[in-house]
């Protein structure tokens, strides 16, 4: 089945909640740096979510799934910068992709559209940030971020250990 990557409007955000939930949980017990450690309690991925959806509903966040036969596999979040001096940038957020759905390209494709939206939305300059040797730096590297610097014990891992991370940032064209 094809993977259909598309932005979820806010009025429609509700009805994905559940599943977002699923996708966070799934990444947190998977071992991902994406500010929760195992095990993720569902009223923490709700109320999380909860916050994303009044953002959606603000117009700061756009919200980008990637789908296979109605099922979530995937999503990633482009928060928009929005002190007048910072109007050309926003920062990636949570880039998830399901474990049942990974190393099939789902993260590459949401990322590519995520660049398209931030140039609909005439944001030029991309940051994010990633646990240093993740594997999703690679992935960053590979679509063109830079590396801007590593913040040492910038985040504690599941097993109780500081690592650093990796800030990143895309000038699009």
């Amino acid at each position: 089945m094809p993977i259909t990557i598309r932005r979820i409007p806010a009025q429609e955000f509700s009805q994905h909640v559940a599943h977002l939930v699923e996708l966070l949980r799934d990444a947190v017990d998977n071992g991902a740096s994406v500010g929760y450690l195992p095990p993720l309690l569902t009223a923490e991925g709700l109320a999380y979510w909860q916050e994303v959806g009044a953002t959606v509903a603000a117009g700061t966040t756009l919200l980008l799934v990637a789908e296979e036969a109605g099922q979530l596999q995937g999503t990633v979040q482009l928060v928009l910068a929005i002190k007048l001096n910072g109007l050309h940038r926003a920062e990636v957020s949570k880039l998830l992709v399901h474990s049942r759905a990974q190393r099939r390209g789902i993260g590459r494709q949401l990322m590519l559209a995520l660049e398209a939206e931030a140039r609909q939305h005439n944001r030029s300059t991309l940051v994010l940030d990633t646990l240093q040797g993740a594997g999703s730096e690679l992935l960053y590297q590979g679509l063109g971020y830079t590396a801007a610097g590593v913040i040492p014990q910038f985040a504690r891992t599941a097993g109780g250990a500081l690592e650093g991370t990796v800030v990143y940032y895309k000038l699009l064209s």
